[in-house]
Order: C-alpha cells, then sequence, then structure tokens
C-alpha cells in the first residue's frame, strides 16, 4: 500500500509542528487570523450585529468593523475603530476574561473566535460542554481541569460540532450561512497552526 496519494496531504501536512517557533505570543496568532476573518468596516443592514439595538432595524446602524460590533458595543464610534484599538479590546473581552493563555493554543484558538463571533457565554458553554464540565458559561478551575483531562482534537471536535449546530440554527443562517460555514471549516486548520511562541 503507498504510504501518501497524489494530491493528498500527508499526516506531516495537517499535523502541528512543535518545533515550528515564532516572535508572536499566542494571542497575536489567533488576533490576526480572527481579525482576517472579521475583516474592516461593513454596515449591511441585515445583519442584527450592525444594529446598536442587536436587531435590524432597532437602534443606529454603526455596523461594524474589525468584529467589534454595534451590537456588542452600541456607544463606540464603530466606523473610527483602528486595529490596535480593536487588538486591546479582544484581549481584555474575549482573551483575558476567557482564560484563553491556561488552554492549549489550538483550543484558546476555538474559543476565542467563537467569543468573538458568538459571545464569551456561549463560548464557554460550548467548551464545558465539549470536556463534560458543568454547563453555566463560565470560566473556571473546574473547567480548565477538565479540559486538561482530555485530549484536544476530541474536544476540537465536539467544539465545533456544537457550535455549527448553534450557527445553523439561526434564522440569518439562509442570508449568511455560507460564510459561516467557510469560517468554520476553516477554523480547525488554522488552530493547528498556532504554535506557543513568545510569553
Amino acid at each position: 500500500m503507498p504510504k501518501s496519494f497524489p494530491g493528498y496531504a500527508s499526516m506531516g501536512d495537517v499535523m502541528p509542528d512543535d518545533t515550528q517557533t515564532t516572535t508572536k505570543t499566542v494571542f497575536e496568532q489567533c488576533f490576526d487570523i480572527v481579525v482576517g476573518e472579521e475583516g474592516g468596516f461593513d454596515n449591511n443592514p441585515a445583519d442584527p450585529g450592525n444594529w446598536t439595538g442587536g436587531k435590524v432595524n432597532v437602534g443606529h446602524l454603526n455596523g461594524t468593523k474589525y468584529g467589534i460590533s454595534a451590537a456588542a458595543y452600541p456607544d463606540l464610534y464603530i466606523q473610527a475603530l483602528t486595529l490596535e484599538n480593536a487588538k486591546d479590546i479582544y484581549h481584555k473581552s474575549y482573551w483575558a476574561v476567557n482564560l484563553c493563555d491556561t488552554m492549549p493554543p489550538s483550543i484558546a484558538m476555538l474559543v476565542f473566535d467563537a467569543a468573538v463571533n458568538n459571545g464569551n457565554r456561549r463560548a464557554i458553554w460550548w467548551l464545558q460542554g465539549a470536556v463534560g464540565a458543568f454547563q453555566d458559561g463560565e470560566i473556571g478551575p473546574k473547567t480548565i481541569a477538565a479540559l486538561n483531562r482530555k485530549g484536544a482534537q476530541a474536544v476540537a471536535i465536539e467544539f465545533m460540532a456544537q457550535r455549527t449546530n448553534f450557527m445553523a440554527s439561526l434564522p440569518t443562517w439562509p442570508t449568511f450561512g455560507l460564510g459561516w460555514a467557510r469560517r468554520l471549516a476553516a477554523l480547525p486548520y488554522h488552530s493547528l497552526n498556532i504554535t506557543k511562541g513568545t510569553t
């Protein structure tokens, strides 16, 4: 039996390389990926996140920039947001608060992206479901301990299954679903490229 097939990736192509190094922290690597998915300024009126009231035609259409939405930050002047502003918000509101530095980098990537896109509580709820911890949507030592007892691959699969199931149930899925599906499909591959980096 041949060891590989032309045109198909080998296991070495898709498994993380522990010898890989970077000058960027895990957070910086994850931020680059997430902000790349979120993109620049958008004020599509069909997206509830672009409205300060969190629903279409509720509040003001202030838009979303670098993933920072009017729904989450109704008092922020979204259009004037800089990349450094966004980075500070991401670290404080989605990374540090979820104890992502205490997680394996690949899982931190998945939790961080979900927190930005779907909210902290849902992200931690899915993590707790994936590791078999009590689901209260609050990160703490018991959830981290349960994560450390499980293999990262099994956690990632269950986490992404729960998140995908939720996303596909949203009423806006017919409008935005294909783009969201591409993002969800790409995430596990992105997470494999996250290295421990610098501290």
